[in-house]
Order: C-alpha cells, then sequence, then structure tokens
C-alpha cells in the first residue's frame, strides 16, 4: 500500500489545519504513506464544494454517513462542533476506518467512554484512533520530556500549569451555543485546561485526584443580532483552577481562563524538580528553559533553548535553530505520527483511550468544584 484515502468532515478552523496537515504531510515526512485526499463534507453544499477545491479534496458531500461509508477513505478527521464527535467516531470505527478527531471527545464522560470502548473493539482489527491534542508534539516539549526522562532536573516533585486566553473576556460579545451545557458541553476545562492535561499526563503522568474551584465571571450575554437588549445566561465556566495530584505522588496546581485579557494562547507550564526546573510557555513555542542547580551558585540562572535540528522533528521543517516553526506544523507532526501508527511503524499518542483519562480529569475539576472536596480522577 503506497497510499491512504482520507476523508475530512468540518471545514472551519481546524477543518483547515487538517486539511493543511494532510496535504504538507508527505512532503516533510518523506517515509510517511501518502495521503489521497478523497471527500470533504459540510453541511453546506456550497462550502463543501468550494472547500474540496481549495483543499485539494476529489470530491464533496453533505452527507457525513456517505463519507464514512466510502470504499475509497480509509482514515477520517472529523472537526466537527464537540458534540457532533460521538455519534461520527463511533460510526467511523464501527465501518472500519482510522479516526483523528478533535479534542475534546464529546460534551460528557458518557459519550468519552462509549468512543473508547468503540475504539477498543475496533483496534482488535488494527483500527487506530488519535486526538487533536497537537500541544504534545512540539519539538520544545518532547526535549522537556527528554530532559525530565535524563534526570537532568532530577525527581519531579511539582507541576505547575497555566492556560488562558481572552476569546471570552468581552462582556458584550454576543451568547452562543458555546455557552450552554447541552451544546457546548463545559467551557473553559473542555476548551483549554484539557490541553493543560494532555502536558501534564505527557510528562509528569497520570493525575489521581483534584480540589477545584470554577467561576462564570460574565453571567449573561446579549442575544445575537438583538437590538432589544435581551440576554442569554452563560452555562459553562469562564475560569477554573484546581490543586492536583499525581498517581506518582507529585504535587500540582493548574488554571484556566478564557476571559484573561491580552492572552492569546498561553499555556505555561513549570516542572519543579529537586536538582532543577524546565519552564514552558506556548506563545514563545520555540523556547524552552532550563534551570540546573549546579556549579558555582553565583553564575546559576536559566538556559534559553531555542528549538533546532537537534530536537526531532524540528530538521523536518528547518535547518538551524531560531527559524522557528508554528501551529500548523505540529498539526502535520500529528497527522506523521497518525500516519505512522496507521502503518505500524511507531505508536502514537493519545488515543481515545489516553484521551478519556484526560477528560476524566477535567469533569472530575468541574464535579469537584461543584461539591468543594477532593474528586478521585480514576
Amino acid at each position: 500500500m503506497d497510499s491512504i484515502g482520507v476523508g475530512l468532515i468540518g471545514t472551519g478552523y481546524m477543518g483547515k489545519c487538517h486539511a493543511t496537515a494532510w496535504g504538507s504531510v508527505k512532503a516533510r515526512f518523506a517515509s510517511v504513506i501518502r495521503p489521497r485526499l478523497e471527500v470533504l463534507c459540510d453541511a453546506n453544499e456550497a462550502v463543501a464544494r468550494d472547500c474540496a477545491s481549495a483543499f485539494g479534496f476529489a470530491s464533496s458531500t453533505t452527507n457525513w454517513h456517505e463519507l464514512i461509508n466510502n470504499p475509497a477513505v480509509a482514515v477520517i478527521s472529523i472537526t466537527t462542533p464537540n458534540g457532533l464527535h460521538p455519534e461520527m467516531a463511533i460510526a467511523a470505527l464501527k465501518a472500519g476506518k482510522h479516526v483523528w478527531c478533535e479534542k475534546p471527545m464529546g460534551l460528557t464522560l458518557e459519550q468519552a467512554a462509549a468512543m473508547t470502548e468503540a475504539a477498543g473493539k475496533a483496534a482488535l482489527s488494527g483500527i487506530k484512533t488519535q486526538l487533536g491534542y497537537n500541544y504534545v508534539h512540539n519539538p520544545a516539549i518532547s526535549h522537556a520530556k527528554k530532559l525530565i526522562a535524563d534526570g537532568t532536573i532530577g525527581r519531579v516533585i511539582h507541576f505547575r500549569g497555566q492556560v488562558d486566553e481572552d476569546y471570552m473576556a468581552d462582556p458584550q460579545l454576543p451568547w452562543t451555543w458555546r455557552c450552554k451545557i447541552e451544546s457546548g458541553g463545559l467551557g473553559t476545562l473542555g476548551d483549554l485546561t484539557c490541553h493543560l492535561i494532555s502536558l501534564a499526563h505527557y510528562l509528569v503522568g497520570d493525575i489521581a485526584r483534584v480540589l477545584a474551584d470554577m467561576d462564570t465571571v460574565h453571567k449573561e450575554r446579549p442575544l445575537p443580532d438583538n437590538n432589544s437588549g435581551e440576554t442569554a445566561t452563560v452555562e459553562n465556566e469562564d475560569m477554573a483552577q484546581a490543586v492536583i495530584r499525581f498517581k506518582n505522588g507529585t504535587s500540582g496546581l493548574v488554571s484556566s481562563s478564557r476571559v484573561a485579557w491580552g492572552r492569546k494562547s498561553m499555556i505555561r507550564i513549570e516542572i519543579h524538580g529537586d536538582k532543577g526546573m524546565i519552564v514552558f510557555d506556548q506563545e514563545r513555542m520555540n523556547e524552552l528553559e532550563l534551570f540546573q542547580a549546579t556549579g558555582d551558585k553565583s553564575t546559576r540562572g536559566y538556559t534559553r533553548i531555542l528549538t533546532g535540528p537537534e530536537h526531532p522533528p524540528y530538521g523536518e521543517y528547518c535547518p538551524a535553530a531560531g527559524h522557528q516553526i508554528g501551529f500548523n506544523e505540529l498539526k502535520i507532526i500529528e497527522a506523521a505520527q497518525f500516519l505512522n501508527a496507521i502503518t505500524g511503524k511507531k505508536p502514537n499518542w493519545p488515543d481515545f483511550a489516553a484521551g478519556q483519562k484526560i477528560e476524566q480529569v477535567i469533569h472530575s475539576i468541574a464535579t469537584s468544584a461543584r461539591k468543594g472536596q477532593w474528586i478521585e480522577t480514576v
């Protein structure tokens, strides 16, 4: 098999990211199997047709069932609104298709569990799944994981993470489906905190329990296209924070906000060790800070590591350090990882089983905040 057929459901922001990744992955990672862009699906016929032409897909449809059952399609990208993920993913898995789904898995833990169960059954036939946690594929994060494994900062004793954006900071921003639990699910926990938890699990290990608080800052928002001054209730959280404890005993703190003015894509993590510290900030995604408690105390300080070819797979994009890679390149790395898993070359992370653990944590944070007590995540 020298190629594999791809179907894409959804043409929004993440749909374009997936299309870019599928169209570019072979040029960057020569050893992967070549994706054939077969079918694109959007509910709007004109949008589906135009995007298929723009993205390079051979055909388009408004019926996602038709896409899933197309024999030319072997792997499916799901980039639709969160509430549609479970039905589409489960149907695709039952049809024997590999599934790359954007996070979160669904709106509820029950949906995530159903998706994981379907993935487990499909795995018996060699079917692979992957969730869109692209930040863990940053070469800087991969290097941080290596530094931790090598003992560069000693024993990990604490994880501190913060993820903030300002996309809902304006109180006059109109109410949307994202503000309703039935259609949007969790708020900042589902949109942002899950990325932070993915990094925590990847670098330190699974989280075992949480003690949390959360708040809805803008409790009412104006109705869209309404000049009467009427508002609608915001049902999910704008901010959340939690004390966490990992299974391996490491302590931690995490916080997130979708109403933090001035923050665009701040995912800041600190890995505290008994011999040093690693610091990363997504807004400076090509840099890693390393402190080592060695040598003359008068000359100790943070070393700023600029990612380069020495930090795979950065070298697939740039021949020299400091030239930088960006968000869309992380999606290409993600696509390459998934293709390698599908063809049996290397395992991938996170699949649906790993994703369910992440969702268990964010829902446990919400439960802890409501009950005001420690909640076990396993």
